[in-house]
C-alpha cells in the first residue's frame, strides 16, 4: 500500500510540473493536469497489482515506475491538447465579440 502513496504523491508532484512548464497554462487549471497524473497513476498501479506483475522478481519496477511514467505522459498529453484548443477557441470567441 506505501507504494500506491508514494506513486500518487510523485505522480501530482509532475502534474504541478508539467502545468508549471506550459506556456499556455492560464488557459486551465493547476489541478488539471496534477489530477489527472495521479488518476492515471493510480488506476494503473491498481491494475499491475490486480495482474499480478508487483512484488515478483524481475517484475518490482512495473508497478513503481511505470504509473510514475504514465501519469506524467497523461498530464502532458492533456495539457498539449487543452492549450492548443482552449487557445484556439478563446481566439475565435474574442474575434466573434470583437466583430460585433
Amino acid at each position: 500500500m506505501l507504494s500506491l502513496v508514494i506513486v500518487v504523491l510523485v505522480t501530482v508532484a509532475t502534474g504541478f510540473i508539467v502545468w508549471a512548464n506550459d506556456k499556455r497554462h492560464s488557459s486551465y487549471g493547476i489541478a488539471l493536469p496534477a489530477g489527472v497524473s495521479a488518476a492515471v497513476g493510480a488506476l494503473s498501479w491498481v491494475a499491475f497489482i490486480s495482474a499480478g506483475l508487483g512484488y515478483q522478481p524481475g517484475a518490482t519496477w512495473i508497478p513503481w515506475v511505470l504509473p510514475m511514467v504514465l501519469g506524467t505522459a497523461a498530464a502532458a498529453a492533456v495539457v498539449v491538447y487543452l492549450g492548443r484548443t482552449r487557445n484556439k477557441h478563446d481566439t475565435e470567441a474574442l474575434t466573434r465579440a470583437l466583430r460585433l
